[in-house]
Order: C-alpha cells, then structure tokens, then sequence
C-alpha cells in the first residue's frame, strides 16, 4: 500500500452511529489535537482502511497475549519494527536522546533529535516498554 507524503496521522477507531441524525462517527485520539498536525474546525480527507480478518484473529487467540482466564496479561506495544511514525519528542533522557510517547503514554527513543522537534522515524527495536526510532526524513 502506498502512503501519501501528506499523511498528518494515523490510528486506529471504532465507527459508531449516532442515532439522532442517522451519522456516524469516528473518534479521534486527543494526541492528534495535541501534537499540533490537527486542528479542530479544519476539513481534512479521511481515508478508511478495512482490518484484516487474519489480523483480528491473531489478536483473540495468540496465546501470548492472554491469560488463563482470557484477559490481556499485558498490553503490546502499540508500534511493530519497520513501523514508520511522525512523532513529537517531547524530552530529552538521560543519555541525550530524545523521547517520544504515542499510545498510552508509550515510549520512542529518537537519537540525535531536541525537544520540540517533529520528524518521521522507522521504528527499528521494540521492547515491552519502550521503542527506539531512527530519523527518516
């Protein structure tokens, strides 16, 4: 699939219908208001993306994403390796890389990068807790 250069965000969202007016609505995470590629009383072109079967079946049965009892023993990382991102750091670690969060406050260690900066990154490592991204453009 090839992905437009325009691309000011990407996440994932359940369609719900208001039963008032015959619309439907899709909610839009509040980090893409915060980071400031959004802006609220804009139009923008919205592109809809059918999820795999395979992939939401994957997600209920692989057994290392649950417990005994069925529920999510941890949450997974919300970016895969090879992942392409536009992020905002928004701190700088102790080592001097710059941090990132995206999904439930999840963390991108962007190298060679200040605060306030936005870039795109491929996601190159992931861990339980946090993920390193190289700068890309």
């Amino acid at each position: 699939m090839e992905i437009s250069e325009r691309l000011l965000c990407l996440f994932s969202a359940d369609i719900e219908r208001d039963e008032s007016d015959d619309r439907y609505v899709v909610e839009m995470p509040r980090r893409e208001l915060d980071t400031g590629s959004i802006e609220t009383g804009e139009t923008y072109r919205v592109a809809l993306i059918a999820a795999e079967e395979e992939d939401a079946a994957t997600i209920e049965t692989d057994p290392a994403a649950t417990t005994d009892e069925g529920t999510s023993s941890e949450p997974r990382p919300p970016v895969e390796p090879g992942e392409i991102r536009y992020v905002e750091v928004e701190d700088i670690g102790k080592q001097g890389d710059g941090i990132a969060r995206v999904e439930r406050g999840y963390v991108i260690i962007v190298p060679d990068t200040d605060i306030g900066e936005r870039v795109k990154v491929e996601v190159t490592e992931v861990k339980s807790n946090f993920a390193v991204g190289e700068v890309i453009e």
